[in-house]
């Protein structure tokens, strides 16, 4: 499963390389409350067919209904890129449907052969973090190296957005729990990877949209080279395949990496990476142990829930308190364990 920004530009460039007229919608600002954030992508082509978003649905219809009735090239002055803004007016926002007053402003850009969405899609798909320049004047697009994420930049002459990468997960180590962290991965659109080199372990592999691999642990992070959008989860409980992978993921640029197990032996794992691999306490903070959120998981299904829900705080900025909330209004260190009694990832709450 593709995100949402790479299913809006790939079905855009695929209408436009079949000869549809397309229009490519952006969020540029919003005031007020609004149900999409600056940076939504919407493309709408001349049979009034679209993908993406850029509000709860009402302005979604007049831009349709404007595409269809009036075409790509009169919607756009001259066929060239479009400014306008929705819910400037206390009627227009009831209209639109627009909650509280909300303005939203886009940009309607007729795509031609100067957009360069297939350069585009192909950056991404290389995991390349690229800023796209679009000339409100003539409609050309250049693509330079940029940083993976940000909100849009709107002059005068000028939109400016920023696409990265697809977030990843990589996954050290297959079984139930692993099975049921790639899954819910894979509805929040991550690129999902299970290392698992164990020979017990053969039919792991079976998971729809799951890359998997043989390889050790720390060569498939060597080979990987985990950057700002990737996060390494190590599940296994064996210390000769998820130290090695651990080290190397936390010299990488990985956003999130963590690994299960009690807080004892979270503990002797920090003292081990420190002691016999020379790991700085610098990078022994950024270790997620013992990964996930406390929910009192039992389950594996439920221990998934709690490495995922971390795993996408890291990745929305949010972050860790060392402390959980308990009835009588004290904090305290959970110290539930597992229910079969293995070691249960119970960790601190955000």
């Amino acid at each position: 499963m593709e995100d949402l920004d790479t299913q809006v530009l790939r079905s855009a460039q695929a209408w436009h390389a079949a000869g549809l007229p397309v229009l490519l919608v952006t969020v540029t600002r919003t005031w007020g409350s609004s149900p999409r954030p600056p940076g939504s992508l919407m493309a709408i082509n001349s049979r009034g067919e679209t993908v993406g978003s850029v509000s709860g649905g009402c302005i979604e219809d007049d831009l349709i209904r404007r595409v269809r009735d009036d075409g790509v090239q009169t919607v756009c002055a001259q066929g060239r890129p479009t400014t306008v803004r929705y819910g400037v007016s206390a009627d227009q926002a009831h209209r639109f449907g627009l909650p509280c007053g909300g303005t939203v402003e886009l940009v309607l850009e007729p795509l031609s052969a100067r957009s360069l969405l297939p350069e585009l899609l192909q950056a991404t798909q290389q995991r390349h973090s690229t800023e796209r320049r679009l000339n409100l004047r003539t409609g050309e697009v250049t693509l330079v190296p940029g940083r993976r994420d940000g909100v849009p930049e709107l002059s005068e002459d000028t939109l400016v957005t920023h696409f990265g990468p697809r977030h990843r997960l990589i996954v050290i180590g297959a079984g139930d729990l692993s099975r049921f962290l790639c899954q819910m991965a894979l509805g929040l659109n991550f690129d999902v990877i299970v290392c698992e080199p164990r020979v017990e372990h053969a039919s792991a592999g079976g998971l729809d949209g799951v890359t998997f691999s043989r390889e050790m642990p720390d060569d498939l992070i060597l080979r990987l080279r985990p950057d700002e959008r990737t996060a390494v989860v190590a599940l296994t409980h064996d210390p000769k395949l998820d130290d090695l992978a651990l080290i190397d993921a936390l010299q990488s640029d990985a956003f999130y990496v963590g690994a299960i197990g009690s807080r004892r032996h979270t503990a002797l794992r920090r003292e081990r990476l420190r002691e016999h691999f020379g790991l700085a306490d610098a990078e022994l903070a950024a270790l997620h142990g013992p990964a996930g959120l406390y929910i009192g998981s039992k389950t594996p299904a439920e221990i998934a829930l709690s490495i995922m829900a971390e795993v996408v705080a890291a990745k929305n900025g949010v972050a860790r308190v060392h402390t959980v909330a308990v009835a009588d209004g004290k904090a305290r260190q959970p110290a539930v364990g597992h229910a079969s009694g293995t070691d249960m990832p119970v960790s601190c709450k955000v």
